[in-house]
């Protein structure tokens, strides 16, 4: 969880082994939509989509866009980001670390690589 990614400098890559193997306890947002995130995504990953992110961001709609959970975070929170393929992660993470939150975290490889790995995964019943 070392490596800085090169589109960001206060956002670090992390592949899905050093996700689940960290001591660290990480919020995991998983950008993708609600579809995709209901047909499976990573044990206590909490959906809040891309588009919804970036509208996010603009003040006059932050605070009909975003969830009061979302709005209540500290800037110091450590926040990971997944989507399915690591397109999106990297957009999100970029616009969270503008934003100023100081510990973002984009899992490389995204829900396809957790898959291949074969590590936990939860769907909405």
């Amino acid at each position: 969880m070392n490596s800085v990614s090169s589109f960001s400098p206060s956002v670090k890559d992390c592949s899905p082994q050093e996700f689940v193997q960290s001591p660290n306890q990480l919020l995991l947002i998983d950008v993708r939509s609600g579809f995709e995130y209901a047909m499976g995504h990573a044990p206590g990953a909490i959906n809040l989509s891309l588009p919804r992110i970036l509208i996010g961001m603009i003040p006059i709609f932050r605070r009909w866009v975003l969830p009061p959970w979302f709005q209540d975070l500290p800037k110091d929170k450590p926040i990971a980001v997944i989507c399915l393929t690591a397109h999106r992660s990297p957009i999100a993470a970029k616009q969270l670390a503008k934003a100023g939150f100081a510990k973002v975290f984009n899992i490389t490889g995204g829900m396809v690589e957790w898959r291949r790995l074969g590590l936990e995964i939860e769907t909405n019943s």
